[in-house]
């Protein structure tokens, strides 16, 4: 358009155009020259908020020349008595300093203490009466202040020669004096003799201990943050000092593990690592499936169901040692149970094998057999196509009603109802829980961030991730919230005194899952799809990834490499996304519409945007969603669930009408753009310019920055002809007045109607102002209503994917 503004004969509206742009530029100086004005703000640089470049970390975000980290070895041996609820342990711990500083003391995690009425951190909330009596609240309050014997019991430490150390407990912390101080490239051995007694995680809660069955009087063991281990030392803030309150999760340091587990001889254990021992506590035939297993092309069950089930009935009362190994990990974390069903298969990641497991009781077998190993290997190899490839041998999947996670295990949930039925709702929430745990062997496990700190870096960039492999799974996958912008629109409407920026420590945040989960999710989708654009995005992100592989990054290290590995200056996006709390709201206030006529005298009929309600839902079953749109035109993507027809069960059927369900549309209906006209009068003009201008429409549009957060402006255009155009301009276009903004576009057909955000990309809260002439939809209460309620899958005979009746039929 510029180009055409400068050819000669260009009538002299063109010249109108050109002294209102310089009046917008004089007044932006003016803005900016305002000392009550807070132009730029948004578009200044980081500068100070982040802390300054060093030796240790670059201006580039990478790693410094001096970057340095500690390491700690652990040999561990423990017992679980299972009649007495008891863990007993001892372990031989090496800490190795690598840093330049010279140390006299150590610093342990003992998180079982969070469960202790002496030794919890004793963070404590506000708390009122209940509004009802009961014997339920009344049993609640009552146990807030009843004093217990949980958490951990130091029973010795000693050094490498059986000398006593010394040690004082802070709540859930540890210090160990050293008897000399530990110099830089030296290391220091200890011995620790410890015990506690697990508790009811259904009942207490947290992320380790047992699950009592009554229906068949066995228990399933958690056993996560169940050793006292040592907390980081790093370039950035010393010894990790957060206490642990349940919430902020694990800052730990990379080491090699040897553990041995003690445990009733039917139990089945995965843990952290490989096991060495298998040929001694598996059966001869339960070893024989684990090498059949090995080359296996679809799951192989170790130990079978009906093995499981004849275990839990038997309980043997004799003892099995289970030994494994892992390196450069920085946890360790076993599950024990006879009522797990075991099953395992390879795959592949850059030629390397995996071997993907599952363990989980018959409470889940409908579920988990069919589904979880497979989408165990789908993660492991999709997060390796965005980040690094997976450096493990092992990943593995517990079924333990819950979600949590370490390094090349988790807990997951997702069991059936007791006749072995199974919701949607409950496999794809199954499915997305053990991607979502999966996934977190890159986000911590892997690239190290301070999840004490930042809950962010650990939940929410795994929840990224975690969203781009469900799209890869099936994409018809109804992700909840973790990536799509219109999914964090309602959180984003919140009053401001009930939002906190992201970069709040996971102590003080209120709304915790938005913040930490889907909030900094959002953002990196809007930034991949809207912003920076796929290719730019997944260079720069696997960057990251590369640079801080098994090292401890903080924020600052991830926001200076996006923007270094991209050539993009995103220091607006952190501000505004991670530092602030400002939604998006552009609004499209007036639309002014010019077309050349050269016979008639010059008049103008301006038009101003009227307000709608609320934009409908869209059509079908699944929102639109531009990740999807975009997942389906890339054909080098192969989703599993079209390649793999076992994994299509009813509800794959369901979601793409193979199985009848309701399609109601609902009718839009929008009105024709009223339309002005320009005229010039008679100038010097060549025929080949005037019959150029002639065919051109130009639009002015006025927008207004109501939200605060700049965001780039996408426009449909959807012309007479019925033809559609999208245009995007970059969020850059604020940059001299965050506030509003006028823009001329020149087309070559008639508009009918002007739409901002189409698809729903940039978390824009107010929908009603966004279009052009006014759109009239249901109301999202009208179309709740008239959704059908979804069938179930039912399972028959020996067969538990087989359905039956009508649903037999459809099939």
């Amino acid at each position: 358009m510029s180009k055409l503004l400068l050819q000669p004969g260009w009538p002299r509206f063109a010249l109108f155009v050109l002294c209102t742009c310089s009046v917008g530029i004089l007044a932006a100086q003016d803005i900016k020259n305002n000392p009550n004005s807070n132009h730029g703000n948004k578009f200044e640089a980081l500068g100070t908020i982040l802390p300054s470049p060093n030796e240790y970390r670059t201006a580039s975000g990478a790693p410094g020349p001096k970057y340095w980290q500690q390491r700690c070895d652990y040999d561990i041996t423990c017992n679980l008595d299972e009649d007495k609820l008891l863990l007993t342990g001892s372990e031989t711990i090496t800490y190795f300093n690598n840093s330049p500083n010279e140390l006299t003391y150590l610093w342990m995690q003992l998180d079982e203490n969070e469960h202790s009425s002496k030794y919890n951190a004793n963070y404590q909330d506000g708390s009122s009466l209940p509004h009802v009596v009961s014997d339920q609240n009344l049993s609640r309050l009552g146990n807030a202040s009843e004093q217990n014997d949980f958490g951990d019991h130091i029973v010795k430490m000693t050094d490498a020669l059986g000398k006593p150390l010394q040690y004082l407990i802070n709540k859930t912390m540890m210090r160990v004096e050293l008897p000399t101080p530990l110099k830089p490239g030296m290391k220091f051995i200890f011995k620790v003799d410890w015990n506690y007694k697990v508790t009811d995680r259904k009942t207490l809660g947290g992320r380790g201990g047992y699950e009592y069955f009554p229906d068949d009087g066995n228990y399933l063991f958690t056993m996560t943050q169940w050793y006292p281990r040592l907390c980081v030392y790093s370039d950035f803030q010393g010894w990790q000092n957060n206490q642990f309150t349940g919430r902020g999760e694990f800052a730990l340091t990379f080491g090699n593990f040897n553990v041995k587990m003690t445990v009733p001889a039917d139990h089945v254990i995965g843990a952290t690592g490989q096991c060495q021992n298998y040929q001694q506590v598996l059966t001869p035939a339960q070893f024989n499936r684990w090498q059949q297993a090995q080359t296996a092309k679809e799951p192989v069950e170790i130990v079978t169901l009906a093995e499981a089930k004849a275990s839990e009935v038997k309980k043997n009362k004799a003892k099995k040692t289970w030994i494994f190994k892992a390196d450069n990990v920085r946890d360790f974390a076993w599950g024990s149970s006879r009522k797990f069903v075991m099953d395992a298969m390879p795959t592949y990641v850059e030629g390397k094998k995996v071997m993907c497991m599952s363990y989980y009781g018959k409470e889940a077998y409908n579920l988990y057999r069919r589904f979880s190993t497979k989408v165990v290997a789908h993660t492991i190899k999709t997060y390796s196509h965005f980040t690094i490839p997976f450096p493990y041998p092992v990943a593995q999947s517990v079924e333990a009603s819950n979600g949590m996670e370490y390094p090349m295990i988790c807990f997951n949930f997702g069991r059936t109802e007791p006749d072995g039925t199974y919701s949607e709702a409950t496999k794809y929430g199954m499915l997305g829980v053990v991607i979502h745990e999966v996934g977190h062997n890159f986000f911590p496990m892997i690239i190290n961030s301070d999840e004490r700190q930042w809950s962010w870096m650990d939940e929410g960039l795994n929840s990224f991730v975690e969203y781009l492999t469900e799209e890869r799974w099936d994409n018809h996958f109804p992700v909840r919230g973790k990536g799509p912008a219109w999914a964090i629109v309602d959180y984003m409407k919140l009053p401001k005194d009930q939002l906190e920026p992201i970069m709040t420590n996971s102590e003080n945040i209120n709304q915790f899952g938005p913040n930490a989960y889907t909030k900094p999710a959002t953002g990196l989708n809007i930034l991949r799809e809207t912003i920076m654009g796929r290719e730019l995005f997944d260079y720069a992100f696997k960057e990251y990834a590369r640079r801080w592989a098994f090292k401890h990054p903080t924020p600052a290290d991830l926001f200076r490499t996006m923007n270094d590995a991209s050539a993009e200056n995103l220091d607006w996006f952190w501000r505004g996304w991670f530092y602030g709390i400002e939604p998006v709201d552009i609004s499209l206030d007036s639309v002014k519409h010019l077309v050349p006529d050269f016979d008639s005298p010059i008049h103008r009929k301006d038009t101003t945007v009227m307000t709608s309600i609320d934009k409908p839902l869209p059509d079908g079953k699944f929102p639109t969603d531009v990740s999807k749109e975009r997942n389906r035109e890339d054909k080098s993507i192969v989703f599993p669930t079209d390649a793999d027809t076992a994994l299509h069960d009813f509800y794959w059927k369901y979601t793409r009408g193979q199985i009848p369900y309701d399609t109601t549309k609902y009718p839009q209906h929008i009105e024709g753009i009223p339309m002005g006209r320009f005229t010039a009068p008679d100038e010097p003009m060549d025929d080949a310019t005037r019959e150029a201008v002639k065919k051109k429409q130009f639009y002015e549009l006025q927008f207004s920055n109501k939200g605060g957060l700049v965001m780039p402006i996408i426009i449909e255009w959807t012309f007479t002809d019925g033809t559609k155009e999208v245009e995007r301009i970059p969020a850059q276009v604020w940059r001299k007045n965050e506030g509003h903004l006028t823009k001329v576009f020149a087309k070559d057909k008639e508009v009918a109607s002007i739409k901002l955000d189409p698809n729903r990309e940039t978390a824009d809260i107010d929908e009603s102002n966004n279009s052009f002439p006014v759109v009239q939809t249901e109301s999202k209460f009208q179309v709740f209503k008239s959704r059908q309620a979804a069938p179930r899958a039912i399972p028959q005979g020996n067969n538990p994917m087989q359905l039956t009746g009508k649903e037999k039929k459809a099939f």
